[in-house]
């Protein structure tokens, strides 16, 4: 009995990031890197200071600590630069879980990346020679940034 059991249960397919099997709510997500949320919490953050009277009571504490998360944690701080870096990352073809994951942790060696996502050398998507040039490129953002 395709997709079901004997007496007529579903099969659930097990989650599983190495083989991009991440459930319903990531088939069609967009997913953002920890410097894309910085930027767009950023930019929320600066239009609520500009229509309050009052810009600390217009603010909640979690709106705050939630900005300056993302920003202490994000690799990249300039938009151009976070721009650059998905299109590089998008070029190659990822997965939106596959681009956040790299673009948020930045790994510095193939074996790192591989390591970290090893989905992007599943079916032959990404060979090592690919993932070097891809991670010269993010490298060269970073330097330039």
């Amino acid at each position: 009995m395709a997709g079901g059991r004997a007496g007529g249960a579903p099969v659930l397919e097990e989650e599983d990031a190495s083989e991009l099997r991440l459930g319903d709510e990531f088939v069609r997500a967009k997913c953002l890197m920890n410097a894309e949320v910085a930027i767009v919490l950023q930019r929320k953050y600066e239009q609520l200071q500009q229509l309050a009277d009052d810009p600390s009571g217009q603010i909640s504490q979690v709106f705050e600590k939630s900005l300056h998360y993302v920003k202490r944690v994000s690799r990249y701080s300039n938009p151009d630069a976070v721009k650059q870096v998905r299109e590089v990352l998008t070029r190659n073809e990822l997965h939106e879980f596959e681009l956040c994951v790299i673009g948020n942790l930045c790994p510095d060696t193939v074996e790192e990346a591989k390591a970290l996502v090893p989905s992007i050398t599943k079916h032959g998507r990404m060979n090592d020679d690919s993932i070097e040039t891809m991670l010269t490129h993010l490298a060269t953002i970073k330097k330039f940034e």
